[in-house]
């Protein structure tokens, strides 16, 4: 798929394994990571890196590059937390920050990207609504059956930003991952992605997909009926032979429970879907709920498209293809580090000559 600099880029599915990188190779991936990121910096700057990041195809090699299991869920997570750890050290040098992580750590995003507001050149405050307004399109907006589990903000002093964050859906033991970029992203709710991998997975509710508008337009008018009403209107269409698409969504919606949130969504006076969607509390059922009122009360159909549609050189963490060898890899980290050294000074034929190499080698150009 090649890379359109705009909106959410694509997506990839993953196998979920158990299980953590041993120490002594995530010291290596943090450390060959770090350096990786320095060469793109020096050569191109932290928009190229960021760009990089949100290509799920370049992602993949690179979390290969750094010697995980290509095919596992945990090289998002690993390559991820790498990349986190080589931006601690390195990040104020190259202007280049990441917030966000696995599990609780994804939760802590926004306060670790308000902790760098010093350092940017715009409001913080922008960056924590695109990495919410992200998250919250991934488990409520589009709901594919993967929990969001994983969420990485990465972000440049320009504001400039990518995420790569991962769900998982434990009934088939698959995990998928979702990129997004800033450049070219013009709305949060109509078509945010310009490529999707990955494999079909049945019944999708996907609101923001373009055929949906009438659903989103209808919607925040729904939320703002007394939500005694709404319930009342599910517990009815429950009772309902409904359509088998219907059924399924109705399937885990109890209105009883749900009256809590749709009364936080009453009480938001939320004027359109996506401040309706930013309304804390309001999650996938919710969102759901309001989704198939909207078609049946109103006939604003929302979409049912799944917007899905995979590099050896050190070796794997799983013997796959190969052990991963440490002396090349430790070779590796040192050629980088002396090749970006060497361009800060002035003296760049080095950083060329692996620009040259890719290129003998067939790999994608880096411009």
């Amino acid at each position: 798929m090649g890379l359109r600099m705009a909106r959410r880029t694509g997506t990839a599915d993953l196998p979920l394994h158990g299980g953590k990188a041993p120490r002594w190779l995530f010291s290596r991936m943090v450390s060959l990571g770090r350096e990786v990121l320095c060469a793109l910096a020096e050569e191109f700057g932290p928009v190229e890196v960021l760009r990089r990041l949100a290509d799920p195809y370049w992602f993949q090699a690179l979390g290969c590059f750094l010697g995980f299991d290509w095919h596992s869920s945990g090289l998002t997570t690993t390559t991820c937390g790498a990349l986190k750890g080589a931006l601690d050290q390195v990040g104020d040098e190259l202007g280049l920050y990441a917030a966000g992580g696995k599990g609780a750590v994804s939760r802590r995003a926004p306060q670790e990207i308000l902790a760098k507001g010093e350092k940017l050149a715009v409001e913080p405050d922008r960056l924590v609504y695109a990495s919410r307004m992200a998250a919250k399109v991934d488990s409520a907006a589009l709901q594919d059956g993967f929990q969001i589990y994983h969420h990485v903000f990465f972000f440049d002093r320009a504001g400039r930003w990518c995420v790569v964050q991962q769900g998982m859906r434990e009934d088939t033991g698959m995990a998928r991952r979702y990129h997004w970029i800033s450049q070219g992203l013009t709305s949060f709710v109509e078509e945010p992605h310009a490529g999707v991998v990955g494999r079909q997975v049945g019944l999708v509710l996907n609101l923001v997909a373009r055929e949906a508008a009438p659903a989103r337009g209808a919607i925040p008018v729904l939320a703002q009926e007394p939500p005694e009403r709404l319930a009342s209107e599910l517990s009815r269409i429950k009772r309902l032979q409904l359509p088998r698409r219907h059924q399924l969504l109705l399937s885990d919606l109890n209105p009883k429970r749900l009256k809590g949130v749709l009364l936080r969504a009453y009480q938001s006076e939320a004027s359109d879907f996506e401040s309706l969607l930013g309304v804390q509390g309001l999650g996938a059922k919710g969102i759901r709920a309001l989704a198939l009122l909207s078609e049946l009360l109103y006939g604003a159909p929302a979409s049912f498209r799944d917007p899905a549609r995979y590099s050896y050189a050190h070796g794997g963490k799983d013997g796959t293809p190969y052990p991963v060898d440490r002396g090349t890899y430790d070779r590796t980290i040192q050629v980088l580090r002396r090749a970006v050294r060497r361009a800060r000074l002035g003296r760049r034929e080095e950083l060329a000559a692996l620009r040259r190499l890719a290129s003998a080698l067939g790999a994608e150009p880096l411009a």
